[in-house]
């Protein structure tokens, strides 16, 4: 595999942690973007002592923010070969309890985080004529369920964001790859950030019962990255072995 520079958002915990290992491991140069600078420096004093990386605190939910880790990328490493969108958040409930802060946090996170990435980034791909975005949806994007609706929303619209680039990239020619990955339960963060109580309490029961390690995910993402440049995986459907919906 040739090295690349890998741009990994939401890199301080879960699957955006796992990833960045990995893929350091396997001699790429990650460049981590997340809002905890203290878990950001950890990692990648971590990282750094098998591979290379740099980090930038970053709010995926503003534009600056964002282009200050691409130009981060740039400034370290000269370039930036694939894009991960892996920032994400879900607190779930009923609509009956009206919790629009929330869900104006995930329209942030989930959907203006991924187009962020985009934008800082793509004049980058195209003038190298090479790249890969890697967009983080959901098994929620396919299947929406009570007290999911606005989280399921945000994460189809992700998966509706990474196919429409992936057909103009592909028209433009431009070289530039497109995968969206949507996991099942993962042992993540995720569901002690639901501000629901009740909700929280059957969601962590749940993924007590079934979810899996967040390394499984950083797998098949390394394995979509280490295609032969003509040959792209678009989508990446994964679940725990026992989970039905």
């Amino acid at each position: 595999m040739d090295k690349k520079v890998i741009v990994i958002t939401g890199a301080s915990s879960g699957i955006g942690a796992a990833i960045a290992k990995l893929l350091a491991e396997q001699g790429n140069q990650v460049v981590l973007g997340a809002r905890r600078e203290d878990r950001l420096q950890q990692l990648s004093n971590e990282i750094n002592q098998v591979g290379e990386s740099t980090y930038a605190v970053t709010d995926v939910s503003d534009l600056a923010s964002t282009k200050a880790l691409a130009q981060t990328a740039l400034d370290e490493f000269g370039r930036i070969d694939v894009w991960i969108n892996a920032a994400g958040l879900m607190p779930q409930s009923p609509f009956s309890e009206g919790r629009v802060k929330d869900w104006n946090t995930m329209i942030d996170v989930n959907i203006k985080g991924v187009l962020n990435g985009i934008e800082s980034s793509l004049s980058t791909m195209r003038e190298q004529k090479t790249g890969q975005y890697i967009n983080i949806a959901s098994v929620a994007a396919h299947n929406t369920h009570a007290n999911g609706g606005v989280y399921s929303a945000t994460k189809a619209a992700v998966w509706m964001i990474s196919e429409a680039l992936r057909q103009e990239e592909a028209a433009a020619k431009s070289g530039v790859r497109v995968t969206v990955v949507s996991p099942g339960a993962i042992n993540t963060e995720l569901v002690s950030k639901v501000t629901d109580k009740n909700v929280q309490e059957g969601m962590e029961a749940f993924y007590k019962a079934f979810a899996i390690s967040p390394d499984r995910v950083a797998k098949v993402i390394a394995q979509s990255i280490n295609m032969p440049a003509d040959t792209g995986i678009n989508e990446i459907v994964l679940r725990p072995t026992n989970q039905i919906g």
